[in-house]
């Protein structure tokens, strides 16, 4: 049933009046490709079985919009290589309220307050440092600013429900109903304007253990037991379910945008019909800027349909800031926080809302934009032994290598370019290792949206750290590839088993990317 749901639903019914598929993209100026076009494009898409040389193309990881490799943390810091000069002027600018840092009202740059009055951080590249990855905290003295804890509980019995939750309903499909923390809302805020209350400080627990691989070569796995410690509104709600969140890296978001929804349900396979033990599975979410469901395909189980919509989300949630989108000045405060929603707010004047479409347009442009590096060493020997591992492990199950754009009116940096950002974009059963027991929308508390590896191997030299997963608790590649369980775990085993001499070549290999 889900599956002739996600690739041809025609919505019905008074909940989704009007609607139309999953396979549709209301986000994007589609020019339709010709049958000739898709011929073509599903040939050069096609897995490769020839490793003795790199595939054409393979060099520009992001098509016409690939950029040269910095040598140094700026690397995932540069326009798309395909814009206009005046279209990098609004990139540049874009960049700049990425990097701002708010205040709290009442300010006399009115241009910058609305801070909060709860949030985790102050700016965006906070979070997403030199626009890479978070980190979980290190010490006792370092803070969680590039990481928090997402909360929901289940639904009550017989209560209204979400958008959503119509739909899906309305379609025949069931899902575990959650609703926000009556007193936390959805996600937790370490940090507190004057006058305020922070709502917690994230605590965690680390237990090592050790894995034997082949070649009597041996790896340690440290598994995270995450806390809400020092709550400053009373005991988290009956049920409570946490789940840890780093920030993610933020280059080629624009080009995963503009993969066809099309291609992506063409690869999903909830009922695993041919029997090869991946069932990837598509997201459906609600977008509150169409009012409409759609595909997700940002965050970690894919919770955004858009990048506009996901910046909007981030605004509100991450800094206490509203948008057109999510206008309510207050950010994720919730009834229960009767002082936060009381506080001073810096909307009301100018601007309407404390981020403007304008400023939310640029900062989505930016986010667009931000262009991902060439492949490093693609011909060397060892990099091409890894990418035949990569192949024969079954690793491209769900990290398929390559994609073709849609082809795009008023979006040159994203239209019609052949990318390899190594995603299906689909949820995953990763294995009770790393389940979060928190369902988000169709995606189970086991299940996570495939990670991009695109760029993977310049974390360290980005952010100077190895951390990877979505809780970093993988302290490299090899640990991350370890703690892969459920639908991944014949793969996982085969990487434990493989001659270490292959192993070190997988490793290469991601490295390169």
């Amino acid at each position: 049933m889900l599956a002739g749901f996600l690739t041809g639903l025609i919505a019905s019914g008074p909940a989704a009046e009007g609607l139309t598929d999953l396979a549709a993209d209301p986000h994007l100026p589609i020019v339709p490709r010709t049958a000739s076009e898709a011929a073509r494009i599903a040939d050069v898409t096609a897995p490769t079985t020839d490793f003795a040389a790199p595939e054409p193309f393979e060099a520009n990881t992001a098509g016409a919009a690939t950029v040269r490799v910095l040598p140094d943390s700026n690397a995932f810091s540069l326009a798309s290589a395909n814009i206009s000069f005046e279209r990098e002027l609004e990139f540049k600018v874009g960049n700049g309220l990425f990097r701002k840092l708010w205040i709290s009202s009442p300010a006399s740059t009115l241009a910058s307050d609305g801070l909060g009055p709860l949030y985790n951080a102050r700016s965006c590249q906070r979070c997403h440092l030199k626009d890479g990855r978070g980190h979980p905290p290190e010490g006792p003295e370092d803070d969680a600013t590039s990481m928090f804890l997402r909360i929901s509980i289940p639904a009550p019995a017989g209560g209204e429900m979400s958008e959503i939750e119509a739909f899906l309903l309305s379609a025949g499909v069931e899902v575990p109903r959650t609703r926000p923390d009556p007193v936390y809302g959805g996600q937790l805020q370490d940090f507190a304007t004057p006058g305020q209350v922070a709502e917690y400080r994230l605590g965690v627990d680390w237990e090592e253990s050790e894995i034997a691989l082949s070649g009597g070569e041996t790896a340690t796995l440290r598994a995270p037991k995450w806390r809400a410690d020092e709550l400053g509104y009373g005991p988290l709600a009956e049920g409570a379910m946490l789940s840890p969140r780093v920030a993610p890296q933020m280059i080629g978001l624009g080009l995963l945008e503009a993969v066809p929804a099309a291609d992506i349900l063409a690869q999903a396979d909830p009922e695993d019909a041919d029997g090869d033990g991946i069932s990837g599975r598509a997201q459906a979410v609600w977008s509150f800027e169409l009012n409409r469901p759609m595909l997700g395909r940002f965050g970690w189980k894919a919770g955004a349909p858009t990048i506009r919509e996901q910046s909007a989300s981030a605004f509100a949630g991450d800094i206490g800031l509203s948008t057109p989108i999510f206008d309510t000045p207050f950010g994720d405060c919730t009834e229960a926080q009767a002082a936060c929603r009381t506080g001073p707010h810096g909307d009301g004047d100018a601007r309407g809302t404390e981020v403007d479409a304008e400023a939310l347009d640029l900062v989505t442009f930016y986010s667009r934009n931000l262009a991902v590096p060439a492949r490093r060493d693609m011909d060397a020997p060892e990099v091409l032994r890894g990418k035949r591992v990569f192949y024969d492990t079954g690793c491209t199950a769900c990290h398929t290598p390559k994609f073709v754009t849609h082809r795009l009116e008023d979006q040159p940096e994203q239209s019609f370019q052949l990318i390899w950002p190594y995603t299906d974009l689909l949820l995953h059963d990763m294995g009770e290792g790393l389940a979060d027991h928190r369902p988000e929308g169709l995606a189970s508390g086991r299940e996570w949206r495939t990670a991009p590896l695109w760029g993977i191997g310049l974390t360290p030299q980005v952010n100077g750290h190895s951390y990877y997963l979505h809780d970093g608790r993988a302290r490299s590649l090899l640990e991350a590839v370890l703690w892969h369980g459920g639908e991944a775990q014949a793969a996982r085993d085969r990487v434990i088993e493989m001659p270490p001499e292959d192993r070190a070549a997988l490793l290469t290999f991601l490295e390169s990317l």
